[in-house]
């Protein structure tokens, strides 16, 4: 028998095949009665003798297999944002979600076919990252100004990957970085990463002949003057500025300058090997905490110093400075107990007025390089960074440096003979000058004053000139990018020559137009903020176009490819060892949508349904009209 109101009200229930309402007589009658979909059929009929419009009685109307699809995106959406295995786990979250009460995944089981296949995957993943892709595309196209950063690397099945960045501004005057692709190239060499960027540009559709700026890493293949990828890129695009990485020449500054002074290079090899004496051992580890809660110290390890950290020795010198007496007494019990050749050697490297005075040098001079560096890594750091902060940092290295006997109070440098004398800290190791050790033959009884005018002239002053002198040589020379400096608020008075130079390098427009803007934003400049210039819509971008544009190139080119470097880190979570083989189209869509991609509940899974039916689908909607 059927249920007239369900057949009147073309109520079909939720689960199962049958599509009609059809019931079996005896206790079904009252167990109908009681179902979801013909409570329904009762509000739909009461809302209709009531006179209520057709489409609130039936509100809300529900498509399930509709909902079926979004929610197998949803499922795929989330393991790729996430960065979990979409091919392996995607089934399995489907059949968690069906235990859960999601009935209407059902509908995904026609016949044979279940739309979980390694294929179907792809291909919604493939429609997933065009959603992400779209709005991010139609933003750059209208972007008045364009930036690239470009960096290479080697992922863990030994394939050379080539990541490009994009920088961007709106008609807000607000600045966008975003992904924009990953491609496998078949070696490091300019020629392939040239022809890479152009294949990427021409298939994204961007307008070349508004990118203005590339960052790189500094590397020859990049900047090379003969045949680097940026010097093949600027014969074809004249008005592109290429600029090293601001945050790569900071390392470089910092390894130069250790470089340069023979006792700061085994200095930074020294803390290398500490960590790995206590990381390689559970024992060694306990015993320093041991030591630490002893002396009622930090509970911390002892830090790593990584190459490809830029911040890694800063943490580990502050590290150790805090923890240098827990340390020592560690190494001293290994030494006495255990007999350790090695903890010895540490032990006896540690316990010199060198290495004492070396850490409190570096744990007052680091957080002014740290601070610098974290700078630089911001995602919208411009030009004014460079030209503004390193003078700063370069001011507060020098008066460490002038400040000589007579460190400021509060400096470590300024406690490091007090720590020296405590008894319950330094103290109580015996810290003497390192050629006392083990040596016969050389001074002894040298004094405090001795030791200090030693390590300043052999250690500490020329590890200041050589780390000065290299911030010198690699951020002063700006060129082009320092013209830039004319549009901020502190060159308001000053005179016009860097305007002439922008104009001539970016703009077609007649130089006196760009001079004759200035002359009358430069009274409002103080005001005025430098992003609002960028901005097309707002007052300041309809009254001087050109220095509008201007301001957009400078914010747009990037000063550093720290962008990268974060989407080597992605690319090193998303493709791992049991991974290897996601290489491609959906490598680039997995990053994609784990950097670019909202959250979940943000993402506009209609549109991934659109794109998903605009292929001829074994799955039919029930819905009449639904195309």
């Amino acid at each position: 028998m059927f249920c007239r109101l369900c057949r009147q009200h073309k109520q079909a229930p939720k689960r199962g095949v049958s599509t009609r309402p059809f019931i079996e007589v005896g206790d079904y009658l009252d167990k109908h009665a009681a179902t979801r979909h013909h409570q329904e059929s009762v509000k739909a009929h009461a809302a209709l003798i009531q006179g209520s419009s057709v489409l609130v009685a039936f509100d809300p109307v529900i498509t399930l297999e509709h909902e079926a699809v979004i929610g197998g995106f949803k499922c795929l959406y989330h393991l790729t944002k996430k960065e979990h295995a979409h091919h392996t786990n995607y089934a399995d979250l489907l059949e968690l979600a069906e235990l859960l009460g999601c009935q209407y995944f059902e509908k995904l089981k026609i016949g044979r076919t279940n739309y979980t296949s390694h294929r179907i995957i792809d291909e919604m993943l493939e429609i997933l990252g065009t959603v992400v892709e779209e709005p991010i595309l139609a933003n750059i196209s209208a972007s008045v100004a364009i930036g690239l950063e470009v960096d290479e690397t080697t992922d863990v099945s030994v394939k050379k990957q080539l990541d490009v960045h994009v920088r961007y501004m709106d008609k807000n005057g607000l600045l966008y970085s975003q992904f924009l692709d990953l491609v496998t190239v078949s070696d490091g060499r300019a020629d392939t990463i040239v022809k890479a960027i152009r294949t990427i540009l021409t298939k994204k559709n961007i307008p070349t002949q508004r990118i203005y700026g590339l960052g790189t890493d500094g590397a020859a293949v990049m900047t090379g003057r003969v045949n680097g990828v940026a010097k093949q890129l600027q014969d074809t695009f004249p008005w592109m500025v290429s600029v090293a990485c601001a945050a790569h020449r900071l390392a470089l500054c910092c390894k130069d300058a250790s470089s340069g002074v023979a006792y700061m290079n085994s200095f930074r090899d020294l803390l290398q090997q500490l960590h790995l004496y206590f990381r390689n051992s559970a024992n060694r580890t306990a015993v320093l905490q041991a030591a630490a809660e002893c002396l009622g110290l930090d509970n911390l390890k002892v830090k790593e110093v990584k190459d490809t950290r830029w911040l890694s020795q800063a943490m580990a010198v502050s590290n150790l400075q805090r923890n240098l007496t827990a340390v020592l007494a560690a190494l001293a019990e290994e030494t006495e107990h255990k007999k350790c050749p090695t903890a010895k050697g540490l032990y006896g490297f540690l316990a010199t007025y060198r290495f004492v005075a070396s850490v409190y040098l570096q744990a007052d001079v680091l957080p002014h390089i740290s601070r610098l560096s974290r700078l630089f890594q911001k995602e919208n750091v411009n030009f004014l960074a460079l030209k503004v902060q390193v003078p700063v940092t370069m001011a507060c290295l020098r008066a460490i440096k002038d400040a000589g006997d007579h460190q400021p109070p509060g400096s470590f440098l300024s406690k490091l003979h007090a720590d020296l004398d405590n008894p319950a800290g330094l103290g109580a190791y015996s810290i003497v000058h390192e050629e006392e050790r083990n040596k016969r033959g050389t001074r002894k009884g040298l004094t405090r004053e001795e030791l200090w005018a030693r390590f300043r002239s052999q250690v500490m002053d020329p590890y200041f000139d050589g780390l000065l002198e290299s911030l010198e040589r690699r951020f002063q020379n700006l060129d082009l990018l320092g013209a830039f400096h004319a549009l901020s608020p502190q060159a308001a008075t000053g005179d016009e020559a860097n305007l002439q130079l922008l104009a001539g390098k970016f703009l077609q427009a007649d130089c006196n137009e760009v001079l004759q803007e200035w002359s009358s934003f430069k009274q409002q400049l103080i005001v005025g903020p430098f992003k609002e210039l960028a901005s097309e819509v707002g007052e300041w971008g309809l009254l001087y176009p050109s220095l509008s544009k201007l301001a957009a190139i400078g914010l747009t080119i990037p000063v550093s490819s720290v962008n990268c470097e974060r989407d080597f880190s992605t690319l090193n979570r998303v493709k791992t060892d049991l991974r290897n083989r996601l290489q491609g189209e959906h490598l680039a869509t997995c990053m994609r949508l784990s950097i670019n991609g909202p959250p979940t509940r943000d993402f506009p899974f209609r549109r991934a349904l659109e794109l998903f039916f605009k292929t001829p689908r074994k799955i039919k909607c029930s819905q009449a009209g639904c195309q």
